[in-house]
């Protein structure tokens, strides 16, 4: 496809090359004047949300970029279109802050047009304001990634744009470029004196080096113990950005050299943690709180959909709905309901149907 100059440099996979489209998450890095960022490019298409949701939870910015052209927009917002779903999925996600880039400003009518940025504008934040994000806390920035309006320099195109400026607790800021608006995101409190979590993103085996987990430092810092496999083994390097790390600190994504493990003993969806320190263990049943977002038909004891959760993606079974509550304030409204339906929140116990690793939200 010919319009694509920015998403390109990501797209590498030969499979995205030929239908135009962005699979993997990739992680793509570039420096600011401010940070290290790397993009978790999370893909746009409806199957491959399970990459999405990967994605997602790891990210401390969501940047949802919206289409302005004529129908596309419209398409993206409409009820099951996937500008809401990804919004959705970043807040439910955890992703608590959001940019917005109003994207193909030149293929407006007439192009850069002043009037469908603002009807956009005030289109998407009542919808993410439903969602529970503030609209005054988040950037909107009318851009073109093809002809690079407003990306990393003020375009000439749209004089009308006075800038992007947010309000939150932690002060203001304002700008008028994408670049600014990332350099605006604040740096989430990094927990350090947790248990180390490392949840496996991927693992490799390269050439004189050996077994190479790589993934995102969620809390802690250490030896480290394979959960829910069982393995324990010794860090023999780090690296991020390709430059070796004393040690990784949460919110790094690292690329890790572990001893006498061999790559098909790990796998994506693995939680690394501390031998020594409360380690991680799979979980035979948990207790969660479901919320059905779009769900046809009724859902009772039995029903068994693929969960996922940080990087694993496994199939597990609704042993018991406990109650159902309501959703915002997390009340019991009903005991032992005998189903739930779109737009009902409720207590029920998974089983997973291979061991899994999860976390007690009161701990982590």
């Amino acid at each position: 496809k010919g319009s694509f100059k920015y998403a390109w440099v990501l797209d590498k996979l030969k499979a995205e090359r030929e239908r135009g489209i962005t699979i993997d998450i990739a992680l793509w890095k570039f420096e600011t004047a401010k940070y290290y960022v790397t993009i978790i490019d999370a893909p746009g298409h409806r199957d491959f949300i399970k990459n999405m949701i990967t994605g997602t939870s790891q990210a401390d910015c969501a940047v949802l970029i919206v289409a302005a052209g004529v129908g596309e927009f419209e398409a993206g917002i409409s009820k099951n279109g996937q500008t809401r779903e990804h919004a959705l999925l970043a807040f439910t996600l955890g992703v608590k802050q959001l940019i917005v880039g109003v994207n193909k400003m030149d293929s407006t009518e007439p192009p850069y047009s002043e009037n469908r940025f603002e009807e956009i504008k005030k289109e998407v934040s009542s919808y993410i304001k439903k969602i529970g994000y503030n609209p005054a806390a988040v950037a909107f920035v009318p851009i073109s990634g093809w002809h690079g309006d407003n990306m990393l320099e003020v375009s000439t195109k749209m004089g009308w744009f006075k800038g992007w400026n947010v309000e939150r607790k932690e002060g203001k800021a304002d700008g008028k470029c994408l670049i600014e608006a990332l350099d605006a995101i604040l740096p989430p409190a990094r927990p350090t004196d947790k248990p180390l979590r490392l949840p496996l993103q991927d693992v490799y085996k390269i050439g004189g080096i050996g077994t190479v987990p790589v993934g995102r430092v969620e809390t802690g810092v250490t030896v480290v113990v394979f959960a829910p496999a069982n393995l324990t083994t010794e860090v023999k390097s780090v690296e991020m950005h390709h430059e070796a790390l004393q040690e990784a600190v949460p919110g790094d994504n690292v690329g890790f050299n572990v001893k006498n493990v061999s790559v098909k003993e790990l796998r994506r969806g693995y939680v690394a943690g501390d031998s020594k320190a409360s380690p991680p263990r799979g979980a035979a049943d948990f207790t969660a709180q479901v919320i059905v977002l779009n769900h046809p038909g009724q859902i009772s004891n039995g029903y068994t959909p693929v969960l996922d959760c940080h990087t694993a993606h496994i199939a597990c079974k609704f042993a018991e709905i406990k109650e159902k509550v309501d959703r915002r304030t997390g009340k019991s409204t009903e005991d032992n309901p005998k189903a739930i339906k779109s737009g009902d929140a409720a207590i029920v116990v998974l089983q997973p149907s291979k061991p899994m690793c999860v976390e007690s939200f009161q701990e982590f």
